[in-house]
């Protein structure tokens, strides 16, 4: 671990207090994601073998799993986020935002530990992929208005 570096950019009770509210939320995640695990299989343990059931009930179960997926899928993501700030946090890079190198705020640090960004950047990149995204969205369209005309 590179610590020196890092405590050359803040001070050791800072360091620890980052580390800190990093590992804390990663453990609240893990901790959700299991207590989540165990709900699951006790539900699936305990509910009697179903009879038939009609297409909206299947309907519903199936959204309400995918529901389910993307909120694990989302918490996956936010502990690699985590594992990749303590990385920088260890690097003595943590707190300086990967595209510009300027320090993040605080208060956005408080209320999003693993942000590697500061706001000027991530409101810069969201903006390019919301313009990427509406670019294909146009040109999917454009390419539908004429779907009964070969080529």
């Amino acid at each position: 671990m590179e610590r020196t570096r890092t405590k050359g950019r803040m001070s050791d009770a800072r360091f620890d207090e980052l580390r800190g509210l990093l590992e804390e939320r990663r453990r609240e995640i893990v901790d959700e994601v299991h207590h989540k695990m165990r709900d699951v299989r006790d539900e699936n343990a305990a509910a009697p073998v179903q009879g038939v059931r009609d297409e909206a009930e299947i309907s519903e179960a199936e959204i309400q799993d995918d529901i389910e997926f993307a909120v694990l899928q989302m918490k996956a993501e936010t502990l690699q986020k985590i594992a990749d700030a303590l990385h920088r946090l260890d690097e003595g890079t943590f707190g300086y935002c990967d595209e510009c190198g300027t320090e993040i705020a605080e208060r956005r640090l408080r209320a999003l530990p693993f942000a590697a960004r500061c706001t000027a950047c991530e409101q810069a990149r969201e903006t390019a992929i919301e313009r990427r995204q509406n670019l294909h969205a146009a040109r999917r369209g454009a390419a539908s208005l004429f779907p009964d005309v070969a080529a």
